[in-house]
C-alpha cells in the first residue's frame, strides 16, 4: 500500500512539474498595483480592438490579400550562468522560424485544428526578424549574450537590468526585446504589460522553452511558449480570462472554465460552450506545445489593433532595425555637424509630436527640406511653404535627427523625445 501511494505521489509530482506556468497575469496584477493607470490603457485597447473586429470579414484569412504584413524586429538577450545555457544561433533562429509559421498560419499542424474551429483560425499577417542594426546603428546579429552570476530569475524584472545581473532593453519603439535565461521553479515565461515603461517592455522566456533544439526540453520544445507570451505582449489574455469561466474579450473564442494542460482530446465542454467545447488548441491556452495550433480572427484583430495610429506598438511600423545599413566605426564619426544660423530656427526642440522648421530666407521657398536619422537615412521630406516646414515626428523612435535644406550642406539637430 505504501509503495502504491508513493507511486501515485511521484506521478502527481511529475504532472505538476510538467505543466506550463505562465505568470503574465500575476505579473500584470503586480504592475497594476504599482501603476493603476495601466487598467485604463488596457480598457481603451479592448474598445479599439472591438471596433476593428466589427469591420473584419469571416473566413480563414479573414482580411484581404492586400493587407500589409507587419514585420517586428527582434533582439534576443541571452543571460547564462553556465556555458551550457549560452544557447546557439541556430536555436535562436529556430524560434524565429516557429513564430513566423505560427503567426502566418503556416504551421504544418493546422490539420489538427478541429473542423468546428477551422473557419475561425487566422493568418495574423505578422512576421518576425532578427535585428540587423543595434541602437547605435552598428551591425548586429540580433542576439546579445551576457554571462551572469544570477542562478534564477523571477517576476522582479532583474533579467531586464544590467545593474542587477540582467541586460538592459533596447529601444522598445524599434525592437521586440526577448530575454532568455534560467527562470525559477516551473516558470516558463511572462510578458510585459502593454503600455508599460520602455525599460520593461518585452517577453521573458526560460531557456528550456525557447526554440526547438539545444536547451529546449519536451513537452515545451516546439517554440510555442514564445508564441504564447508574444500573444500577451500584443494584448491577448489567456483563453479562459484568468478566472472561472472568465472573459478574454475576444468574441470568437468560446468561454472556458479554466486552463488546459497536457494534450486534451475530443470535445471538452465547460461554461455552456456546447457544441464546440473548449478551444484548448489555441496558443493562449496552456496546452503542451505539440497540441496548440491556432490564433482566431478575433485574436488577430486585437493584436493588429496595437499597431494603429496612436496605439502602443505603432512606432514599430517605422523601425529601421531590420533594413538600415550599419555604420562603420564610431557612431559619432558619422554625425553631421550642427551649424548655428539665425536664418534657420527649429522648434520645439526637443520635440515629441511635431517639429517646425522656420527658414528666414525667401530664396529657399519652394525647396525641399529632408529629415535624416543619425545613420544618414531620410525619414521625412517636405516642401518649404511660406518659409515654414512642419514634420510629424510622433512615430519616430527617440533620438537625434538632422534637417537639411535642399542644396545646402548645413544640418540642424532635432532631438525626438518621449511624449
Amino acid at each position: 500500500m505504501k509503495l502504491f501511494v508513493l507511486i501515485i505521489f511521484c506521478l502527481s509530482a511529475y504532472t505538476v512539474m510538467a505543466q506550463r506556468e505562465c505568470l503574465s497575469q500575476q505579473y500584470y496584477e503586480q504592475e497594476l498595483r504599482a501603476n493603476p493607470a495601466l487598467a485604463k490603457k488596457l480598457a481603451e485597447l479592448d474598445a479599439a480592438a472591438q471596433q476593428l473586429k466589427e469591420t473584419a470579414t469571416s473566413g480563414t484569412t479573414g482580411i484581404s490579400s492586400g493587407t500589409p504584413v507587419i514585420v517586428i524586429p527582434v533582439v534576443v538577450h541571452i543571460l547564462y550562468n553556465s556555458p551550457a545555457l549560452n544557447i546557439g544561433d541556430a536555436q535562436v533562429q529556430s524560434q524565429i522560424d516557429v513564430l513566423n509559421r505560427d503567426y502566418r498560419r503556416l504551421n504544418t499542424d493546422t490539420v489538427s485544428t478541429p473542423l468546428v474551429f477551422r473557419q475561425r483560425a487566422a493568418d495574423c499577417y505578422i512576421e518576425f526578424k532578427l535585428a540587423k542594426v543595434d541602437p547605435r546603428g552598428r551591425a548586429t546579429s540580433g542576439i546579445v549574450r551576457k554571462s551572469t552570476g544570477i542562478q534564477f530569475f523571477g517576476l522582479d524584472d532583474r533579467i531586464k537590468s544590467s545593474a542587477v545581473g540582467g541586460d538592459d532593453a533596447w529601444d522598445a519603439d524599434r525592437y521586440l526585446n526577448i530575454w532568455v535565461g534560467s527562470l525559477a521553479g516551473n516558470l516558463l515565461g511572462y510578458s510585459s504589460v502593454v503600455g508599460c515603461t520602455k525599460d520593461k517592455d518585452g517577453v521573458v522566456i526560460a531557456y528550456r522553452a525557447f526554440g526547438t533544439s539545444g536547451t529546449a526540453s519536451a513537452p515545451y520544445d516546439k517554440g510555442r511558449t514564445v508564441t504564447h507570451e508574444i500573444g500577451h505582449w500584443l494584448g491577448l489574455r489567456h483563453i479562459w480570462g484568468d478566472q472561472y469561466c472568465g472573459n478574454d474579450y475576444i468574441d470568437d473564442t468560446p468561454p472556458q472554465q479554466t486552463s488546459s494542460y497536457g494534450c486534451p482530446q475530443g470535445t471538452i465542454t465547460s461554461c455552456g460552450n456546447n457544441p464546440s467545447g473548449n478551444m484548448y488548441m489555441n496558443y493562449m491556452d496552456l496546452t503542451y506545445d505539440a497540441c496548440t495550433n491556432l490564433f482566431t480572427i478575433g485574436q488577430r484583430e486585437k493584436m493588429r489593433s496595437l499597431f494603429a495610429e496612436g496605439a502602443p506598438r505603432n512606432a514599430l511600423l517605422y523601425s529601421d532595425a531590420c533594413t538600415a545599413t550599419p555604420i562603420e566605426g564610431p557612431a559619432e564619426a558619422s554625425l553631421p555637424e550642427q551649424e548655428n544660423e539665425d536664418a534657420v530656427k527649429v522648434f520645439p526642440n526637443p520635440a515629441t509630436k511635431q517639429v517646425t522648421i522656420s527658414v528666414n530666407d525667401q530664396n529657399l521657398s519652394g525647396k525641399y527640406i529632408t529629415l535624416y536619422n543619425r545613420m544618414g537615412q531620410p525619414v521625412g521630406k517636405t516642401l518649404i511653404a511660406k518659409n515654414v516646414s512642419v514634420f510629424n515626428v510622433q512615430h519616430l523612435p527617440q533620438g537625434m535627427y538632422f534637417a537639411r535644406v535642399e542644396g545646402q550642406t548645413k544640418a540642424y539637430k532635432v532631438l525626438k523625445v518621449a511624449d
